[in-house]
């Protein structure tokens, strides 16, 4: 009886042992990346002096996926060589954004002092908007 039940935990540990693991990936919602080249001249400082933005249209962030997608944005000054994913903190300005439908808002302020006018980008800089799909459960 003893070697019964020790032959049937082998052949039980054997079947469970070969399950198969799959991966499901959603094809049905791919991610979407958009590319935006932002030149030195459409950076505007605010009445106030103390913030340096500039909005960018980005026709894919609608209402669903401003609701339920992730969407992460990045920053190059080397056209696209790096990227630095925001919000962050460089030379003493904060970079941020504000997202709403249809819109992408980069603002750049002082994160040492409140009075402080931020520095303006000199050249073009490259913005990444990545738009991370997910299903609501």
């Amino acid at each position: 009886m003893k070697k019964l039940t020790i032959l049937f935990f082998c052949i039980a540990t054997l079947g469970l042992a070969s399950c198969k693991k799959d991966t499901i990936v959603n094809q049905t919602t791919p991610n979407i990346t958009v590319i935006r080249d932002v030149p030195s001249s459409a950076w505007t400082l605010s009445s106030d002096k103390l913030t340096y933005y500039t909005t960018l249209n980005v026709q894919q962030i609608n209402k669903y996926s401003l609701d339920n997608d992730a969407i992460l944005v990045y920053i190059s000054y080397d056209s696209g060589a790096t990227y630095l994913q925001m919000p962050f903190v460089y030379n003493v300005d904060a970079f941020s954004t504000v997202i709403s439908e249809k819109q992408v808002e980069i603002d750049i302020q002082s994160s040492d002092n409140q009075d402080v006018t931020p520095i303006k980008p000199t050249g073009t800089t490259r913005v990444k908007i990545v738009i991370v799909a997910s299903d609501i459960q």
